[in-house]
């Protein structure tokens, strides 16, 4: 392949998924997803296209009554989950989403889904924190689903306030340069550690 059909295909995706990403901006997150998965189909070793499409089916799920349209929102961001792990093994920004992708499940029906998944979902981000102890997405949904467990069995939640601390310092020095890279959580990780100084 020469330099410049090189060139011309990173700006082909380059343009492409900066055009998804305004789509998402737009409060239009499923034309997004479509958006991404067709990049996806066109790059096929980037893991990035499909953990964007599993990242928005997963955050759209969350609230989701209707198990129908949770069941297929949740399959399709499974399946490319599946298709990010091939590409790039014990990557822990997938691993978090592979733990909420567990999590919209428990959200939804907690006495069905939190006996089956809850081990599972707790070792995904005992691995990630092992691999990448100092991403902030890990720490603070790491934190998150502990605290949850915290309150589910009465249990004391504060030891967590200084995770979501610790996040916030993560994300001011945490770098990546890989064109596209997961940078969100922080204004969820600042949402979480107020509520954590209310209840101290």
């Amino acid at each position: 392949m020469s330099l410049n059909v090189a060139h011309a295909q990173q700006n082909n995706y380059e343009t492409a998924m900066q055009k998804a990403f305004e789509l998402w901006g737009q409060d239009k997150p499923f034309e997004a997803a479509n958006m991404f998965e067709r990049i996806a189909k066109a790059e096929n070793e980037n893991w990035l296209p499909h953990y964007y499409v599993a990242h928005i089916n997963i955050v759209y799920s969350f609230g989701e009554r209707d198990k129908e349209k949770l069941s297929l929102q949740l399959e399709k961001a499974k399946q490319q989950l599946e298709k990010a792990k091939q590409i790039s093994p014990d990557n822990p920004e997938i691993m978090v989403l592979e733990a909420l992708h567990n999590t919209a499940w428990i959200a939804y029906d907690g006495a069905t889904y939190g006996m089956t998944l809850s081990a599972p979902t707790s070792q995904i981000y005992k691995k990630a924190s092992e691999i990448a102890p100092d991403n902030p997405r890990v720490v603070y949904c790491k934190a998150e689903w502990e605290m949850g467990s915290a309150k589910y069995f009465g249990e004391d939640t504060s030891p967590f306030c200084k995770d979501f601390e610790k996040a916030l310092t993560l994300f001011d020095t945490f770098k990546n340069d890989t064109p596209f890279y997961p940078s969100w959580g922080k204004d969820r990780a600042e949402i979480l550690l107020a509520e954590c100084n209310k209840t101290e």
